[in-house]
């Protein structure tokens, strides 16, 4: 096909009014919305810790490793669920890839637990 540029004319319609909308509603939300400022109110919050002290305390690299496990044992359900889906379909042969996949999964979980990475204290 052969297209015009005429052809695009809703697509940058629809980013116009997007952008339109954008804009109008943080205006109007900065024109009319209320303006009282405070020490209190324009103090940093983050999930009601107070603040104190630098961003870039040292943080230990078991807390990364727990929560890279977490991540890759917990991706486990992304391959687990399709193959419970279709179990009848793939009849013994998926049901022994599956029991492959666990044994490894197993195998990395016996490897972790062995090097102690769960353990928080020696």
């Amino acid at each position: 096909m052969n297209y015009q540029p005429q052809d695009f004319l809703p697509i940058f319609v629809q980013l116009l009014a997007a952008l339109a909308f954008i804009f109008a509603t943080m205006f109007a939300t900065h024109s009319l919305g209320p303006k009282r400022h405070s020490a209190k109110k324009d103090d940093t919050f983050e999930c009601g810790i107070e603040s104190i002290g630098d961003a870039r305390t040292p943080i230990s690299v078991k807390y990364f490793l727990v929560a890279i496990l977490f991540v890759l044992f917990d991706i486990e359900i992304v391959f687990m669920y399709p193959w419970a889906v279709n179990f009848r379909e793939l009849s013994w042969n998926g049901f022994y890839d599956m029991l492959v996949f666990m044994g490894l999964l197993l195998a990395g979980f016996v490897y972790v637990i062995k090097k102690g990475i769960l353990t928080w204290e020696k």
